[in-house]
């Protein structure tokens, strides 16, 4: 094949060490020169990693995405390298070399060969300044759902002691809950009193609320309680400060969103995107889409696209890529959240969740939630393309331009399926006259 690139290395990254081979022209008669040594993997070795790459005049290099291993090794070729180095982290499924030769070498070699030919596809690594908001913005999910299984715990905790505040109280841990559990966990055990301590609308329940509360409850129960309060106290405070330096797009020039705070704002006029979605959003992907050139790109990225699986010209059923698992998880949590609105991108999740087979398919919910957040993706790609806000075209827009004549017979076929009855609609009659 044509050498594309003179001067290239691969470089196979572990934890401990990595090893790097270099092949550069060899002079007349003399073919390609090939050249391989392993350092260690303290940033000082990296950086002469880096520089014995430079001294080679090497100017594409590649490597695998190895965990988070390859990180400082693209530092510090970034550092030493500059622009007159391409650096391209590639996936590690797409360059897998013969079985059975196997090695750090042969991997390093297999990579530098991949590259010279450019058979490697770069893999995206947004700019530093969203790499740093991806990381808290991660962190602040990874918090989020820390908190969620502490007051699973405190709950599990409470119903082991015969505790049925959950049943009566809406929110366990709104104001009137957390002053009961905080009761509880100071020794408290006498239901009117802890029924005493109801706020607001809890307080036309207070004879449930004393059934609630009369249990074997002891002070071991009334310790891990106190644990639990704590460590979710201390879960809010972190919280706190990691949403405090993520900042907001109402923040004035403050926290790591200042930069897209234009961006943001753009994002939250899609139905289920709010703040933090959006945060998340660019901290995933950006706010450049130069890098995915249509939206199709973008959503198959993501692992938001359909699969692909056909062979002697037939079609099979084929799940979604792996994609980007954190994109995924806020633009699922974004669309159910925009099942709720009536919007068109409500209208989309109840049209799609009826065709999957609705409530009598209890994965139905969530294939609809899917296409819905394929929906988002690309309308993201498109208003961070344009600079233009989003624009509802309203929860009628499946209805509204069909034939009128046909949308009647499509409510018919649905109530059909619901009753399970035949129904023909009268000509002469303003109503369906049921035929059994």
């Amino acid at each position: 094949m044509e050498i594309l690139y003179e001067r290239v290395a691969g470089i196979d990254v572990h934890k401990r060490q990595v090893t790097v081979t270099a092949r550069t022209p060899g002079g007349p008669g003399r073919g390609r020169q090939e050249k391989t040594r392993t350092f260690k993997t303290f940033y000082a070795d990296l950086l002469a990693m880096a520089s014995w790459l430079v001294e080679l005049q090497v100017t594409h290099v590649a490597m695998e995405s190895t965990g988070v291993y390859w990180w400082p090794v693209h530092a510090a070729l970034a550092q030493v390298g500059g622009e007159g180095l391409t650096v391209e982290v590639v996936n590690a499924a797409h360059v897998k070399a013969v079985p059975g030769r196997k090695t750090d070498v042969k991997d390093a070699q297999w990579l530098a060969r991949l590259m010279e030919v450019g058979l490697l596809r770069g893999s995206f690594i947004p700019p530093r300044e969203v790499r740093r908001l991806r990381d808290l913005t991660r962190y602040q999910t990874k918090l989020t759902e820390e908190r969620s299984r502490e007051k699973q715990r405190l709950l599990k905790t409470l119903e082991a002691g015969g505790i049925k505040l959950d049943d009566v109280a809406s929110d366990t841990f709104g104001v009137s809950g957390r002053a009961m559990l905080a009761a509880l966990a100071a020794g408290e055990r006498d239901p009117v009193v802890l029924a005493g301590l109801a706020r607001g609308v809890l307080r036309n329940k207070t004879a449930e609320l004393r059934l609630a509360l009369s249990g074997r409850f002891d002070d071991h129960h009334g310790q891990l309680v106190a644990l639990h309060l704590a460590r979710i106290d201390h879960l809010d405070h972190m919280l706190g400060q990691v949403s405090a330096r993520i900042g907001s797009a109402a923040a004035d020039g403050q926290g790591l969103l200042a930069p897209f705070t234009a961006e943001a704002d753009l994002l939250t006029t899609i139905p289920g995107v709010g703040a933090r979605v959006a945060a998340c959003v660019i901290g995933e992907i950006g706010t450049d889409m130069a890098r995915f050139p249509t939206a199709k790109h973008l959503a198959a990225w993501a692992g938001l696209a359909p699969g692909n699986n056909e062979s002697g010209g037939r079609r099979r059923r084929a799940g979604h890529r792996k994609g980007n698992t954190h994109l995924q998880s806020i633009l699922i949590e974004a669309a159910q959240a925009a099942a709720r609105t009536r919007t068109r991108l409500g209208a989309r999740y109840h049209r799609l969740h009826r065709r999957f087979g609705g409530r009598a398919k209890p994965g139905a919910g969530k294939k609809a939630a899917f296409a819905v957040a394929h929906t988002i993706i690309k309308v993201v790609h498109r208003m961070l393309s344009t600079g233009r806000p989003y624009t509802d075209l309203g929860a009628d827009f499946y209805t509204r331009s069909s034939d009128p004549a046909a949308y009647v017979r499509s409510l018919i076929t649905r109530l059909e399926g619901a009753t399970g009855r035949k129904i023909v609609w009268g000509e002469d009659l303003n109503e369906p006259t049921p035929v059994t």
